[in-house]
């Protein structure tokens, strides 16, 4: 199992429009944005360094993120970049691990993606992504 990098850091906002303005002033800039009809999300990608922040924006009051921000704001995952999510996913299955999604499924720009349960990492969400 070979984890290559910290590809993002997912933030949950109640508005995408305000967070990208938030963030410009800051001096980050938007590389892309997505729209995931799966996940029920808009998203922007700002790039620092080699990993990204990515601003979550629900479209749909019934979402994860829309159920998150219910509760609370900020960081919702830490996303990291792996060579094979299959293979990954299986090691992390015969080790025990408890994931909430055991096949991939495609998130933002086309990616392979899946979660492992925040209670196997210490409570963080912890997103895997193998690149399109």
């Amino acid at each position: 199992m070979k984890h290559l990098k910290v590809d993002h850091l997912g933030i949950a906002v109640p508005s995408l429009a305000e967070a990208v303005k938030a963030y410009e002033a800051l001096g980050f800039a938007v590389e892309a944005t997505h729209e995931v009809p799966t996940e029920k999300v808009r998203t922007a990608f700002l790039p620092i360094g080699e990993s990204h922040l990515e601003l979550l924006e629900p479209t749909d009051p019934t979402s994860v993120i829309a159920k998150f921000l219910e509760k609370r704001s900020g960081l919702h995952h830490v996303c990291v970049l792996v060579e094979d999510i299959e293979a990954t996913l299986a090691e992390m299955k015969a080790r025990g691990v408890q994931l909430l999604d055991e096949m991939p499924r495609i998130g933002a720009g086309g990616c392979r993606v899946a979660f492992v349960h925040p209670k196997a990492a210490g409570g963080v969400l912890l997103e895997l992504k193998e690149k399109a």
